[in-house]
């Protein structure tokens, strides 16, 4: 071979060589891929069923017991209160269902929890449609309209028991000279408990099972 011949020949065959190489690679099923670029977001923390943080934490080693029947629970606010609502959550325990009201603002709220006939608003007596058979009527006093504390109030509107066994759901009110008003219906008229837990400021609503 001649060679010219041979100087136009070789980059030919290393052309050849570096195709038949790259061919080689994709049908192989043992070739590593090229690296990605994509970046993996961090995984989702679980929530309550409803999409809520969960009750678990939310309860006090000294909590009241539960008592042996379903009369009204009452607890006077501080001097000092002007609270808003801003949020509520539900959650299955053993052996009963709670349902949490988040408050914010200045002093500690009150309470009036008992059970009611019906459900009817405390601003126009207009009746509220909660499903149960039972139905908690929860107020809590020492509470300010947002405007008056600067905290943004829950949104409202109807909240499904998050798995629970006896509140069936909760529906919210609304917020009036002093009061915010929730109801929470039940399967039937359970004993319940209710008490304060502080930092963050709570209301904790228990409903034995049954």
């Amino acid at each position: 071979m001649s060679p010219r011949r041979a100087a136009v020949l070789l980059p030919v065959l290393v052309v050849a060589g570096l195709l038949s190489a790259c061919g080689d690679d994709e049908d192989d099923p043992g070739a590593s891929p090229p690296p990605s670029t994509a970046t993996s977001s961090a995984p989702a923390t679980s929530g309550s069923p409803s999409g809520t943080p969960g009750t678990e934490d939310d309860g006090r080693p000294d909590a009241p017991p539960f008592p042996a029947d379903v009369e009204p629970d009452t607890a006077q606010a501080s001097a000092d209160a002007a609270v808003t609502v801003t949020g509520i959550r539900t959650g299955r325990h053993d052996g009963y269902d709670r349902v949490v009201l988040d408050v914010a603002g200045t002093g500690t709220p009150g309470w009036d929890v008992r059970y009611v006939p019906e459900a009817s608003s405390q601003g126009s007596g207009a009746p509220i449609a909660v499903d149960g058979a039972a139905i908690l009527q929860v107020t809590l006093t020492g509470v300010g309209y947002p405007t008056e504390t600067g905290i943004e109030e829950y949104a409202g509107g109807t909240l499904p028991g998050a798995g629970t066994e006896v509140v069936t759901e909760v529906v919210w009110d609304t917020t009036f000279e002093g009061t915010s008003v929730a109801f929470v219906g039940t399967t039937a008229q359970r004993p319940f408990r209710v008490y304060l837990v502080e930092d963050p400021t709570r209301v904790v609503l228990d409903v034995v099972h049954g």
